[in-house]
């Protein structure tokens, strides 16, 4: 049968009310709890916008949440997958991503507008996923209450009546007020959005599930809606972010400094730039027992670290000059003179160079800025962005050490201190390591993913002991233990019989 011939797919739509209610997590369980039933799942966000995002094997650019949703399905990342992505390059403006390719930069008046036109590009997307999987989860973003956002809405109820699927409603219990949330959220909902909803799913629960019942069953009677499960609150879920940083994470902390340096850790510090972007670059680092990993945000410190790391940034000369109006620049250099290494990843290695020169106003007006003045290099951004996975060899160490990672930026970047690589991407030289090897930078993401590299990368950093870790092996740990939560919290009977997904009676066998 052709997949023209195939019936088409059943969709189910997770929404939330509000953001971080637990979309992303419920839709990557149940993507690989209906995966282990032997169903073909795919993942599905009509529009996100977060600047964590992955690079897809068709050479394009979806959400770091879709990334992580397909890796729970068994799937490698496409870009039908997140259709529309906005990438924000100020607080009122962003780019705007196309199935996978940057459209335009546009401030959110003119998104408005554009919105009919995306929502035909999502539903384009949905039907090729649906040609070729049994079951589409697709996630909403933000709150379907966002009565502001209700015209040519894409992102939640638009699309929802566009397919016309049943939704999941998810609270968030662990802010309180979770009653509120859900019945609220239904009241600003329109007749016919409220009528697909489903059912609810209540999310990061602690205490006694007893003490509940009298809430979930006058939920019931006040909406005549089903609570579909309750979920514990699973600590040390080593899942990627999708977009934000935790504030509390963000900020310096010198007596921090010093328990780690008497615990024999290394510390690694990064500025939080305002457009950080791509910081799951540092997942593994934050999971290494062996490293004191902290975010510095405004008014911290680099002080103290052994390892300083510049990361990516949607808008660099922006956030290059917040750098320098942090007084960063200067410890930078005074980090460089105790004998501290250095590294920039992708517009953390376009700030190490002379200037930063985007002559088109790729990211903000027509300019140049000087840059931080460390590698003999300059960077112009250009209008084709580069998007590729890639195998890399790394240059530190005995050999040379493999490395999956990939590329996405604008910018391009020439001058003398590339001809001294830290990586090989085949036989092209990628990146730059300083004539004394305090100073390196790349354009290539994933440089701590692979356990080999990041062992080498630590000994360079001044860590001869460190031990490797798996990054790939603990986010397949924790998918694991989040569908193995869901199939003994979600109540399945009442599951089937809402969201007409045969797959989750409670007869169907578990592999």
């Amino acid at each position: 049968m052709s997949d023209q011939q195939k019936p088409p797919a059943k969709t189910l739509m997770v929404q939330g009310t509000s953001s971080d209610a637990g979309k992303t997590t419920l839709v990557a369980g149940l993507g690989r709890l209906f995966t282990r039933r032997s169903l073909r799942v795919a993942p599905f966000k009509p529009q996100n916008m977060a600047l964590n995002s992955a690079v897809t094997g068709d050479g394009g650019e979806i959400g770091r949440s879709q990334a992580l949703q397909a890796a729970a399905c068994g799937l490698a990342p496409h870009s039908d997958m997140n259709p529309i992505l906005l990438k924000p390059n100020s607080d009122t403006g962003a780019q705007v991503i196309v199935h996978g390719q940057a459209r335009a930069n546009m401030e959110a008046a003119a998104y408005q507008q554009f919105k009919r036109q995306g929502l035909r590009y999502a539903l384009e997307s949905h039907r090729r996923l649906s040609r070729r999987a049994e079951l589409v989860l697709v996630e909403g973003a933000g709150s379907p209450a966002e009565v502001n956002l209700r015209t040519d809405d894409i992102a939640n109820m638009g699309f929802a009546e566009a397919v016309d699927c049943p939704v999941i409603l998810v609270a968030d219990i662990d802010r309180g007020g979770v009653f509120a949330q859900l019945v609220g959220t239904l009241e600003l909902l329109s007749e016919s959005e409220r009528a697909r909803v489903c059912g609810f799913v209540i999310n990061r629960f602690r205490g006694d599930l007893r003490l509940l019942k009298s809430g979930l069953d006058w939920l019931k009677t006040r909406t005549g809606k089903p609570v579909l499960g309750v979920l514990p609150y699973l600590p040390h879920l080593c899942l990627d972010q999708e977009d934000a940083i935790d504030s509390a994470q963000a900020a310096g902390n010198e007596h921090g400094n010093e328990r780690a340096q008497e615990r024999d850790k290394l510390v690694v510090k990064v500025p939080v730039l305002p457009r950080i972007s791509n910081h799951t670059d540092f997942d593994a680092l934050r999971l290494h027992p062996q490293v004191d990993l902290q975010f510095i945000g405004t008014g911290g410190s680099l002080r103290g670290a052994d390892l300083l790391i510049l990361p990516g940034s949607k808008s660099v000369r922006a956030d290059l000059a917040w750098l320098r109006g942090q007084g960063y620049a200067e410890q930078i250099l005074r980090h460089l003179r105790y004998g501290g290494k250095l590294l920039g990843l992708c517009a953390g290695l376009q700030m190490l160079g002379a200037e930063i020169a985007d002559p088109l106003g790729i990211e903000g007006a027509p300019g140049t800025a000087r840059g931080l003045g460390l590698l003999d290099l300059r960077t112009e951004l250009r209008p084709q962005k580069i998007l590729r996975q890639v195998e890399a060899h790394l240059q530190l160490g005995s050999g040379p050490t493999e490395i999956h990672g990939y590329e996405i930026h604008c910018g391009q970047s020439q001058g003398a201190a590339l001809r001294r690589p830290l990586l090989h991407i085949g036989p092209r030289p990628e990146g730059a390591l300083s004539t004394d090897g305090q100073i390196a930078g790349t354009y290539v993401h994933g440089l701590f993913d692979s356990p080999a590299a990041l062992v080498q990368l630590l000994a360079w950093a001044g860590l001869s002991t460190a031990e490797p870790l798996d990054r790939t092996a603990l986010r397949e740990q924790a998918l694991d233990r989040l569908a193995d939560m869901l199939d003994a919290h979600l109540d399945w009977p009442t599951f089937a019989r809402a969201t007409g997904i045969a797959a989750a009676a409670p007869q169907q066998a578990v592999s």
